[in-house]
């Protein structure tokens, strides 16, 4: 019965989708309504969170997360982080933030729920633990590109060399503001990472229907680009397209742990599809320690699910939509330990190059001790997140006389970087808090040309 009533419900909706977009995703499952977050996180039902947590949780797997500050003592992060390290130059450590999506981040993938008795929000990966790696993106200072760039790149280094085996960068920069010798120093340092076995995991950004801007690190070689889905398994409008979309997952009404009034908060971009594949990685890879980080890409890769089974990459989805489940259960052949089953142009340096000397960032990338006071500060955030504030899709240019600036920008001119996130405004105290309303999306962008009519249940890869 509730196969036949699913069936209806998805030719219904299928049919208003074939001539908007192309569906490659879970679609929501109905989640108990126990009053609790967990029950509104719609993704981890629609990806089959509780069953793979039968086989897989991500233990023994470090994943780093690289963004803007977190909130260490989070009731659903509590346990979950490693002890951190700041680059971003600004005070107060890794425990300081002037935003929530690092937190948000954070939660996605590995929170444990423990909040309001076990009712709180849960990440994909519960059981994997966060290395927590701050750098300024323009939430409490403006940043210019060669500091952002040369900050992701100690971030990735110093991940590197803690033995990080996943590498969340939910952060970026327009790839027309940055200069070729910045670009191509991080370059080789992801070319590095990935040689060491890591796997460095990006949002592709958030101006789809805006630009589609190229961003960096996500429009790297060496990087695994994350596009966003919606809650029907549609590739959203603001998810950008192009050759660095790897994988797609989803990024509509994600909710996660923050430093709101009641703890939780409800957003949407590529930087929460780009912690849905840094979890999934760690799900996979946790059941596979053995593996590389080229076999966990390449399974991962080839049980995404597509419009149509059998359909190569396009610049819409890339190779599909993660679906860990089915890695789990059907990872298939693995291939080549050391060959990566995406193209990289850059040569494999034999060492990462030494950090800049004008970074304002520690210019050593060298591990501190665990747990310095400089590198973990569990207290109080240094500013609050203002309500309904929105962390934005592109960059924030500056302002001159009532005019945006250009999009290439003069060297040395400060901006705000682009966060991939989309927060709405905060809900009102509850005892087991609700969430705030999301935003109103775009329009669905328009199907590419290898676009396929959406297959039906009995053949749809979400269902097996």
């Amino acid at each position: 019965m509730g196969r036949t009533d699913a069936r209806a419900r998805w030719r219904a909706a299928a049919a208003a989708l074939l001539a908007a977009g192309i569906v490659v995703g879970p679609v929501a499952a109905p989640a108990v309504a126990d009053g609790s977050i967990r029950a509104d996180q719609w993704h981890l039902d629609a990806m089959h969170a509780p069953e793979m947590w039968k086989v897989s949780k991500g233990e023994n797997v470090t994943i780093a997360v690289i963004d803007s500050g977190f909130k260490l003592d989070h009731p659903d992060l509590v346990g979950q982080f490693l002890p951190g390290k700041d680059f971003s130059g600004s005070p107060g450590g890794v425990g300081s933030y002037a935003e929530d999506h690092g937190t948000q981040m954070a939660s996605l993938i590995a929170g444990s729920g423990k909040s309001a008795g076990g009712k709180g929000a849960y990440g994909l990966a519960p059981g994997a633990r966060i290395l927590p790696l701050k750098i300024a993106n323009g939430s409490e200072h403006a940043v210019v590109s060669a500091d952002f760039l040369d900050q992701i790149g100690q971030a990735v280094t110093y991940a590197v060399e803690q033995g990080a085996k996943v590498i969340s960068i939910s952060q970026g920069m327009a790839a027309v503001t940055t200069s070729p010798a910045d670009v191509e120093k991080l370059g080789k340092i992801l070319a590095w990472a990935r040689a060491k076995g890591s796997l460095v995991v990006a949002s592709v950004g958030n101006s789809g229907d805006k630009g589609n801007i190229v961003e960096y690190p996500g429009g790297l070689s060496n990087v695994v680009g994350v596009g966003a889905s919606d809650r029907n398994g549609t590739v959203t409008a603001e998810s950008e397209r192009g050759p660095q979309v790897a994988l797609v997952a989803p990024g509509v009404d994600m909710i996660g742990a923050c430093a709101s009034q009641t703890g939780y908060c409800k957003g949407h971009g590529t930087s929460d599809a780009t912690a849905m594949v840094s979890a999934s990685a760690a799900l996979v890879w946790s059941l596979h320690p053995d593996w590389t980080g080229n076999q966990v890409l390449r399974v991962l890769i080839n049980t995404a699910g597509k419009a149509n089974d059998g359909a190569g990459r396009n610049d819409l989805i890339g190779y599909g939509a993660v679906r860990p489940r089915i890695a789990l259960t059907d990872p298939g052949d693995p291939g080549a330990a050391n060959v990566s089953p995406l193209p990289a142009d850059a040569a494999v340096p034999s060492a990462p190059p030494s950090p800049s000397a004008n970074a304002s960032a520690p210019a050593s990338s060298a591990p501190s001790p665990a747990g310095s006071p400089t590198d973990v500060a569990a207290g109080a955030p240094s500013a609050q997140p203002e309500t309904g504030k929105s962390s934005g899709s592109s960059s924030a240019l500056p302002i001159v006389g009532g005019v945006a600036a250009g999009l290439v920008l003069v060297a040395g001119v400060a901006f705000a970087v682009m966060r991939r996130r989309k927060p709405a405004s905060q809900p009102e105290p509850a005892q087991v808090p609700p969430v705030p309303s999301q935003q109103p999306m775009g329009a669905v962008p328009s199907a590419p040309p290898s676009y396929q009519p959406p297959v039906p249940p009995e053949d749809n890869p979400y269902t097996r």
